[in-house]
């Protein structure tokens, strides 16, 4: 693969890792408004939210499948259009039927994007030979504080569903599908020689290259730094305001300062994995992550409580990441399939994270159900050597000390 195309393939890739975080974010922030749209009942809302990860897991398990026959960025360049005009049918629906038509096709390309994009990741990760991967994370991160801004000046002006969808999908869907034709579909090592096969030629061996006993450790650690991140997502507003004492306005900021700390720790994460190497940076984030759950849990007062939200920012942006990238170095010859299987397990920390919390609340206490996400993060650190550099095929020791930067 030439230098040129590993250029274009990244940034076409992190444009996409964009559009999907401004998709996401203008979805979930405006649910409050979906459910007045279409009269759904509090106890209904539950199951219409509830569809969607469980979607996801069904697109992400039939994409291991179909890159054994296409290229992930194919599967990428269709999957993103259908989740944005997906969008447009949320906002622009008015029966009950519609909506749930609309987010069961959001949902079963959500879970098709996610499992492509990372796949294209992993094995453009792969063909650079040094750590790439949170970056595309980042730009996920910027789409989704895009999302919410445009999401918030939609709320604040009233400005109706699909008239505040309709500009971003005009403008974002024409980028998306026009970078996706400098997609670059890296092959593994294992794969050189085939210059005639397909780009997804690695997840060919899927059904026998993956273990699922060596997979577990990550789908774990990927399951738990979900639920954290759901358990801020859910409820930093409803903690901060009724446990520790905060204002409405107030009570907005927890989440804006994870949002902009997981964009900054992602933004310089690759450099802290090429220094340090991938272990030392999961532990780090694990550590980092523990103690902002341990400060928000034992949090005397809003701001403390901010602070505590704020370091979760830090400590859990880089797991994700290291996660899909560990995959593909355990299973250089099946990346796709371990990283499609993988991605699942991001759905059900989703659908575990936000119950679990309300749950520990009311039976116990929000501040002693802070504690649970709190350990499950802190798990990490048992299964960090999963994330070992000894066989990452980057070269000897854990990036190639002199790889050429083609970024």
């Amino acid at each position: 693969m030439t230098d040129a195309r590993m250029r274009h393939g990244r940034v076409s890739l992190a444009l996409s890792f964009f559009v999907q975080g401004v998709s996401f974010a203008l979805l979930v922030t405006r649910i409050p408004a979906i459910q007045g749209r279409y009269g759904v009942s509090d106890a209904l809302l539950p199951l219409f939210l509830a569809a969607v990860p469980v979607l996801a897991g069904v697109g992400s398990v039939a994409t291991e499948r179909l890159v054994t026959r296409v290229r992930p960025g194919l599967v990428l360049r269709w999957a993103q259009p259908v989740v944005m005009l997906a969008l447009l049918g949320v906002g622009g629906g008015d029966a009950m039927g519609q909506l749930g038509v609309a987010l069961g096709a959001f949902g079963l390309a959500v879970g098709a994007l996610d499992a492509s994009m990372n796949m294209l990741g992993v094995s453009l990760q792969r063909a650079y030979g040094r750590s790439i991967m949170l970056g595309f994370h980042a730009a996920f991160s910027l789409g989704g504080i895009a999302g919410a801004s445009l999401a918030w000046a939609g709320a604040h002006w009233q400005v109706p569903l699909f008239l505040s969808y309709l500009p971003v999908v005009v403008v974002l869907l024409p980028a998306a599908f026009v970078g996706s034709w400098w997609y670059a579909d890296a092959k593994s090592p294992a794969d050189q020689g085939e210059e005639g096969a397909s780009g997804s030629a690695s997840g060919a061996v899927a059904g026998s290259g993956v273990a699922f006993r060596v997979l577990l450790p990550l789908c774990l650690v990927m399951c738990f730094a979900y639920i954290g991140d759901s358990t801020v997502s859910n409820w930093s507003a409803k903690y901060l305001q009724d446990v520790l004492g905060g204002s409405e306005e107030l009570a907005t900021v927890p989440y804006n300062a994870y949002m902009v700390t997981t964009l900054l720790g992602r933004a310089v994460g690759d450099l802290g994995v090429r220094r340090f190497g991938s272990v030392a940076v999961v532990r780090c984030g694990a550590v980092v992550a523990g103690a902002g759950f341990g400060v928000v849990a034992v949090a005397p007062g809003a701001w403390v409580g901010v602070l505590g939200f704020t370091l979760l920012g830090l400590g859990l942006c880089v797991i994700v990441p290291q996660t899909f990238a560990a995959a593909g170095r355990l299973f250089p010859g099946a990346s796709d399939a371990a990283v499609a299987r993988l991605n699942v397990f991001n759905y059900v920390g989703f659908l575990v994270g936000s119950p679990l919390v309300g749950v520990l609340g009311d039976v116990w206490s929000y501040r002693g159900a802070m504690l649970v996400p709190m350990v499950m993060v802190l798990v990490t650190l048992v299964y960090a050597r999963s994330f070992g550099t000894e066989g990452d095929r980057y070269g000897g020791g854990h990036e190639r000390a002199r790889a050429v930067d083609v970024g």
